[in-house]
C-alpha cells in the first residue's frame, strides 16, 4: 500500500506541475533564472563567510570570486527578465548564424558536388527559428517549458490510469518475500 500512496503523490504532483507549467510558462522562465541566482549566491555567501571567519586567524586575500558570484546571484535574483530577454537574443542571433552557415557551407558544397534540395530543409528551419526567437525573445523561451508541462500532464495521467486500473489485479498477487543470508 505504501508504494501505491507513494505513486499517487508523486502523479498528483507531476499533473500539478504539468498544469502550471503550460498555464504559467513565462514564469517558469523567471523562476529558473531566479533558481540559478540562488545557486550563484550560496556559494558566494558561503565563500565570503568562511573568508571573514578564517581571516582573524591567518592573512588571507579578499575572496573576490565569492563576492561577484554573491553579486551575480543578487542581480540574477532581482532581474530575472533582462537575463531572459538577454539571453533569448543571443540565441536567436546564433541561430541566425548558424541557419546561414549551414547555408553557406551547402552552397559550397553544391559548386563541387551534388546536393539534394532536401539538405537546405534543416538550414532554413534553424534560420527561421532563429529569427523567430529574435523578434519574439519571450514567448520563444516559453515554448519549451510548455512542451515540458505537456510531458508531464500526459505522464501524469497514464500514471494514474495505470494506478486506478491496475492496482487491483496486482493486490491478489503479492506475497511476502524472505532473504536468506
Amino acid at each position: 500500500m505504501k508504494t501505491f500512496n507513494y505513486s499517487l503523490a508523486s502523479s498528483l504532483c507531476a499533473l500539478i506541475i504539468g498544469i502550471l507549467l503550460v498555464v504559467w510558462p513565462g514564469m517558469a522562465v523567471n523562476y529558473l533564472v531566479i533558481t540559478i541566482g540562488v545557486l550563484f549566491l550560496i556559494p558566494g555567501l558561503l565563500g565570503l563567510f568562511t573568508s571573514i571567519t578564517q581571516r582573524s586567524a591567518q592573512r588571507s586575500a579578499f575572496p573576490v570570486v565569492a563576492l561577484g558570484s554573491a553579486l551575480f546571484g543578487i542581480w540574477l535574483i532581482i532581474m530575472p527578465g533582462f537575463f531572459v530577454s538577454i539571453l533569448m537574443y543571443v540565441l536567436g542571433a546564433l541561430l541566425v548564424l548558424a541557419g546561414v552557415s549551414q547555408l553557406s557551407n551547402l552552397a559550397a558544397a553544391r559548386a563541387q558536388l551534388p546536393v539534394p534540395w532536401a539538405w537546405l530543409v534543416v538550414p532554413v528551419l534553424v534560420f527561421v527559428a532563429g529569427l523567430v526567437v529574435l523578434f519574439n525573445p519571450f514567448e520563444a523561451a516559453t515554448v519549451p517549458f510548455i512542451l515540458l508541462g505537456a510531458a508531464a500532464i500526459v505522464y501524469a495521467l497514464t500514471d494514474l490510469v495505470r494506478l486506478f486500473r491496475y492496482r487491483r489485479r496486482n493486490e491478489g498477487h503479492m506475497t511476502d518475500v524472505e532473504i536468506i543470508e
